[in-house]
C-alpha cells in the first residue's frame, strides 16, 4: 500500500527545522538526517525536509493543522511555533520561523460553528474572526450569548 508522507523544501535549514520540530511534538523521532535531507516523525506521522535552496518558499496555502483539547494546549503549541521569528495570523494560524503554516485549533471548533442553532453559530464565528491565538473561553461564551 502506498503511503503519503509531507516532503518540505528548506533553503539550508532542513536539520534545524527537524530539531525545532522534533522538540515541540511529545510523540516525535528523528529517522534520518544528512546535509542533503531529513526525515522525522511527529504523532505518527512522517515528514521528509530537503535542503534545496531559496527556489520555492512555504506559503498558507498548505498548512498543518493541530487539534487540541484544551487552551493550555492551544497555547503551548502557538507559542512554541512561534518561538524566534514566527509570526501569528488570524482565526489559529500562524507561520513559524521557517515560513510554514499551521492552525492550532480546538476540537470543540467546529461543533461550535456547526451549532444548529445559526445565532451561536454565528456568534462564535463572530468571536473566532477577531482572533488570531484561539481563546477557547471566549469562543465558549460568544456561542453562549
Amino acid at each position: 500500500m502506498p503511503t503519503i508522507t509531507p516532503f518540505l523544501w528548506f533553503d539550508g535549514q532542513a536539520q534545524e527545522a527537524m530539531t525545532f520540530y522534533t522538540s515541540i511534538f511529545k510523540d516525535s523521532k528523528v529517522i534520518s538526517s544528512n546535509p542533503m535531507s531529513v526525515q522525522f516523525e511527529l504523532q505518527g506521522q512522517r515528514f521528509i525536509g530537503l535542503n534545496a535552496g531559496p527556489h520555492h518558499k512555504f506559503t498558507p496555502a498548505v498548512s498543518f493543522f493541530i487539534e487540541v483539547e484544551t487552551q493550555a494546549e492551544i497555547d503551548n503549541y502557538w507559542n512554541k511555533l512561534l518561538a524566534d521569528g514566527g509570526r501569528p495570523d488570524q482565526c489559529g494560524w500562524l507561520q513559524d520561523k521557517f515560513g510554514l503554516s499551521w492552525q492550532v485549533i480546538p476540537k470543540a471548533l467546529p461543533q461550535l460553528l456547526s451549532d444548529p442553532d445559526p445565532a451561536k453559530a454565528k456568534r462564535a464565528l463572530d468571536a473566532m474572526l477577531k482572533m488570531s491565538k484561539i481563546d477557547l473561553a471566549e469562543l465558549k461564551r460568544a456561542h453562549a450569548g
